[in-house]
């Protein structure tokens, strides 16, 4: 199959182009030509897809839920946003709830699903700092346990792939050494560590900061705490929710700056009621409700609890809103996330070679269609 447009994200710039799709690859990348392809979107845009490594869930479904049904409902619907692999993201609760969590993820992996493919598990939380546990269930948060981890990896088959720590709660460091050298992204997030204590989570493994400015200690002139330690060191990656209520539009565009464009990744911290009419929804069993901004919220409180953002539309809010440069901002979305996962090799780029990962997008950026290896994911719905 050949499909082509006459904007084709290739090399940090839009050129004219066709690409050759073979099984699930991209195998060839041609000029352009009239009457040269099965597909032509004309001058509409072709992107990488997009990487979601922070997500709970959607369509009704939350991670911690544990239901396979709900995990392919989950994996299917996401790519009505352009999303073409994700992390299903956990939030903290008892070990008993966790390991099911992990399990179905498993289950579903193994078994056979559609749509975005799922690239392991984002296991957020339990290890994280009560002071700022944010919407995190108080209860189930525990200290660091290697030996604790190493059940819940024996689940998940080796598919966690990123974690949240609060590391300066970790004893000597040592399940943030442990995760880093078996091949898990540390991100250090709900963490009250000073700056000089993030620099020795970094020395000992950490890769990434999760949700930057929320569940962190703030950036001050005199204390830049964990928020300043995301800002200072260009070569550890950052999440931000670009919904402009969890950090505002001016912070963004600082934030994207201060990262430049090879270490910032853009998240939605979607929860399950994204997608769904309003009711009554729990995260890690408290009850949540969104509010008329979209954001979600703990019932009777101003406490953000996660977002309803759809990915495509966090793209045109750093673009449009935070005045981000375009390459900076589709890099945050695609190729960012799949560096820090370490599926680069594959993902994040269109290149021969690659994962035939695509989204279409139209001017507004609505998404027109979404490959998932090779496979159109919205035309297969109609």
């Amino acid at each position: 199959m050949k499909i082509q447009s006459q904007n084709v994200w290739i090399a940090g710039q839009f050129i004219p182009a066709c690409l050759q799709i073979e099984n699930t690859k991209i195998a060839a990348i041609l000029p352009y030509e009239e009457n040269g392809a099965e597909i032509d979107y004309k001058d509409l845009r072709i992107l990488p897809g997009f990487v979601d490594i922070h997500t709970h869930g959607a369509l009704g479904f939350d991670t911690n839920d544990a239901t396979e049904e709900g995990l392919r409902r989950f994996a299917k619907g996401i790519t009505l946003e352009g999303i073409t692999s994700f992390l299903p993201t956990t939030v903290t609760q008892s070990e008993e709830v966790l390991t099911h969590a992990l399990k179905n993820v498993v289950k579903v992996v193994e078994d056979g699903y559609s749509g975005a493919e799922i690239l392991g598990v984002h296991f957020e939380g339990p290890y994280l700092n009560l002071e700022y546990k944010g919407a995190q269930p108080p209860e189930h948060i525990v200290k660091p346990d290697i030996e604790q981890f190493k059940r819940y990896q024996k689940a998940a088959k080796g598919l966690i792939k990123y974690m949240t720590i609060a590391s300066e709660e970790d004893p000597d460091f040592a399940l943030t050494r442990y995760a880093a050298q078996h091949g898990v992204c540390v991100s250090m997030g709900h963490s009250a560590a000073t700056y000089q204590q993030a620099l020795l989570g970094i020395a000992n493994g950490v890769s990434s900061m999760t949700h930057v400015f929320n569940g962190m200690t703030p950036f001050n002139h005199r204390e830049p705490g964990l928020a300043g330690a995301a800002l200072r060191i260009d070569d550890v990656y950052g999440e931000i929710i670009a919904d402009g209520n969890h950090v505002s539009w001016p912070v963004i565009k600082t934030f994207m700056a201060a990262k430049g464009k090879d270490h910032a990744i853009m998240i939605t911290d979607s929860l399950c009621m994204k997608g769904t009419a309003a009711g009554e929804y729990f995260l890690g069993g408290h009850e949540v409700e969104v509010k008329a901004n979209g954001s979600a919220y703990l019932k009777g409180t101003n406490k953000l609890a996660g977002s309803t953002l759809r990915f495509n539309l966090g793209l045109k809010n750093l673009i449009e809103k935070a005045l981000v440069p375009i390459d900076a901002a589709i890099n945050a979305c695609t190729i960012n996330p799949a560096k820090a996962l370490r599926v680069d090799d594959r993902k994040g780029k269109i290149v021969a070679g690659y994962d035939a990962d695509l989204v279409v997008l139209d001017p507004n950026y609505e998404v027109i269609e979404t490959y998932v290896r090779g496979k159109a994911q919205l035309r297969n719905e109609q």
